[in-house]
Formats: structure tokens, sequence, C-alpha cells
């Protein structure tokens, strides 16, 4: 399930960030420091968030200024320094409210209730369902990148990886062409098929038909030997160990 954090202070949000990755039900897939960017993001790309955390005081305003500009559809979790926006956040989608400093347990305890209310919706939906056709998500099958003065179209099922190196993602095919994309890696992982692409960590999105073997690396890692040479070595980062095992059996 994908998470988006909107905190303006850096250090709590790679804090946040880490405390909710811990359950691995959970990614978080974009952080905004404002409201308007926070507007800007959601108008686009609401469709693939399932949870929100909220700042309320951000440095352009409050947080809730944001919902007089786009339609917030998604339940938010309120993380703050006050307490007396409780009401406010009751009314504003608001499932759980966290005083700073939050304690770990906290975080878990919100995102234990989101799954709760996520599993009563889902129980009580009707079983009349199951006879209407399921409508597949439609997952991007081309990507556009530069190669000199081209512009160049690579399929999806020609991509290796996709790897962030010096703040740029890079595209790496099975011909061995490293080209560049000009897109954020979260936004490239919301548009690949889940069953095709796994974000090992981080820098890197694998497909599944790049990956050969894969062996032990420090810390509980593992490390991937792929069917592309890179100058780094593919990690899959401690976390995202065991889910990564788990999808490359399905």
């Amino acid at each position: 399930m994908n998470i988006l954090i909107v905190e303006d202070e850096s250090h709590t949000a790679a804090l946040l960030q880490e405390i909710i990755e811990q359950d691995t039900d959970f990614i978080v897939l974009e952080k905004q420091e404002s409201v308007l960017d926070t507007v800007e993001y959601l108008s686009k790309y609401q469709q693939n968030i399932d949870l929100l955390f909220f700042d309320i005081q951000l440095a352009d305003g409050k947080s809730f200024e944001i919902f007089k500009h786009v339609d917030v559809v998604k339940p938010v979790v309120f993380c703050t320094a006050y307490d007396e926006y409780t009401l406010q956040a009751i009314k504003n989608n608001g499932i759980d409210y966290v005083l700073k400093p939050f304690k770990e347990e906290e975080i878990h305890s919100a995102l234990q209730k989101y799954k709760r209310l996520l599993n009563n919706l889902q129980s009580r939906v009707v079983s009349a369902a199951s006879f209407q056709t399921e409508e597949k998500k439609q997952y991007q099958q081309n990507f556009l990148t530069q190669f000199r003065e081209k512009t160049v179209i690579k399929r999806v099922d020609e991509v290796a990886l996709f790897s962030v190196e010096h703040e740029t993602v890079y595209l790496y095919t099975f011909n061995g062409e490293k080209l560049p994309l000009f897109k954020k890696l979260e936004y490239i992982e919301s548009v690949c098929n889940p069953s095709e692409f796994f974000r090992i960590n981080r820098q890197m999105l694998v497909s599944r038909s790049a990956i050969l073997s894969f062996e032990p690396y420090f810390k509980r890692k593992i490390v991937l030997q792929l069917k592309v040479k890179l100058a780094e070595f593919p990690v899959v980062s401690r976390l995202k160990v065991s889910p990564f095992k788990e999808w490359l059996v399905q």
C-alpha cells in the first residue's frame, strides 16, 4: 500500500518513512513539504496513493488548506505538535491523530487502524460484485527517453531496470543501453506492473526477467546477479528481502 508523507521537516519525514516501511505492507511513494506542492501532486497522482500522513503546520500554511484546492478522497493520519486541531482533523478524512514527538508504536498503531478499516470496508462489498468483470489497471507500456537529439521509445519489455544515479533516473535495457528518464522513480514504480517490477531499494526498480540469481550480502541484505552490468551492486535492502522472495515465487 502506497503512502504520501506531507512534512516540511526533512529529518522528521525521513524518520517517519523509516518507521512506516518497517511494515512491509506499506511503502512511502512520495514526500512533499508544502501545501502548494501537495495540491499539485494529489491533483495528478492521488489515485496511486492509499494513505496520507499530514503534518498540520507547513511552511506555507496549514495542511487543511489542501482540502480547499483538491478533492482529497484518501484517509489521513495527522502527525503534529499541536493538539487543538483534533476536530478539524476528523472533518478532513482523519483516521488518527499522532502528537509529536511521536513513538514508533503510535505510527504502527495508526497503520493497523487503517488496515482494520480497509478490511471492514472490503468485507461489506456485496457479493454480487463478483459477477462483474473486474477492470484491470492499465500499466504503462512504453517510455520516452532521449538519445542525443532524438526522442526514443522503449517498450517496457525491453527494460531490465530503472536506477537513480546522481539524482537522475536511468533506464537500462537488456541490450546494454543506458538512457535518461526525466521522471521520479516513485512515479515510474506506480505505472509499472508490480508483478513484473520490484523496488529492491530506494534507488533501483528491477524487472523480474532481468534476475538470474541472488546471494547473501552484508547485514541480512541480498545482492542480485542480473542480465545487465551495473557500476553499483543491485542490493535488496534488509526490510525488502522477505517481500522480494515472496514476489519472486508469485
